[in-house]
């Protein structure tokens, strides 16, 4: 599988997901922006067959190259930021729950989850993209991890999948800052995750970011229970040059932490 094959899919599985997403992608090229992809994010358990060491060897094989750690301790993630085979391709930022620090009861809803995955689905980059590899959870059960971790929570029900695109900033010629681009997708009434304001970071960090709030989508949990929930957000960064002249390559984990709430409904509301 190519590096584009790879994205094409990500892309199409996430738009499906991530109505807004595509909005937003046309509404700047409409405008005549070209779309670069700064980087995509995956979240996952360190549970089962699907831990971030599971994972990363697909991302090694399209040629990536792990880059830097990063740690989350209020949220209870660590992550990889993992460069490209060449500058012009998405970066990826690839996180993980360290389950241990939950409590034994969403413990015990985790590994019922990943103790139903088939070990050979994630043998493929495909898995990637293939969504949730166990049965719904009851809505009772993604309640309970919702209050101890909206990221597990997000990913009971919402499965492997890219969580977010980026649209990198620098490559804009008439939005060419990040507030700009924010108050672009507002136009087209859309919300923006406002957690740590409305932008993360600053020329000082080298890095700048935005986000939308996720889409929402209605999801069957067990039992039949239907409820609507957030889905996957679109970002925007926007990124500068060190001292040595080379674009910064990392991500900002204070700034990282704040978008992580675009997909936390209680985030949302707190965000307007």
């Amino acid at each position: 599988m190519t590096l584009d094959q790879f994205f094409a899919k990500l892309w199409n599985d996430y738009t499906a997901m991530t109505p807004q997403a595509q909005r937003i992608h046309d509404a700047f090229v409409a405008d005549g922006e070209a779309i670069i992809n700064d980087h995509v994010a995956f979240r996952t358990f360190d549970r089962g067959p699907i831990t971030l060491a599971d994972l990363e060897p697909h991302l090694l094989a399209l040629g990536y190259t792990r880059f830097e750690p990063y740690d989350f301790a209020a949220k209870k993630l660590r992550a990889y930021g993992y460069l490209p085979p060449s500058e012009e391709q998405p970066r990826v930022f690839l996180s993980e729950l360290k389950c241990d620090e939950l409590s034994t009861t969403a413990q015990r809803i985790i590994d019922g989850l990943v103790g139903q995955i088939d070990a050979a689905r994630v043998g493929t980059p495909e898995v990637m993209w293939a969504g949730r590899l166990w049965d719904a959870p009851s809505f009772e059960d993604y309640q309970t991890l919702m209050d101890e971790s909206e990221y597990a929570a997000w990913l009971s029900i919402i499965g492997l999948r890219a969580n977010h695109f980026t649209i990198s900033v620098n490559h804009f010629q008439a939005y060419d800052s990040v507030e700009k681009v924010l108050d672009k997708v507002e136009s087209l009434g859309l919300g923006i995750n406002a957690s740590g304001g409305r932008i993360k970071g600053s020329p000082d960090v080298l890095l700048e970011q935005g986000s939308t709030l996720a889409d929402r989508a209605e999801f069957t949990f067990a039992g039949g229970q239907v409820e609507e929930i957030p889905t996957c957000y679109y970002e925007f960064a926007k990124r500068y040059r060190a001292s040595d002249g080379r674009l910064y390559q990392g991500f900002v984990a204070a700034s990282a932490d704040k978008i992580f709430e675009s997909t936390d409904v209680r985030g949302a509301r707190h965000a307007g």
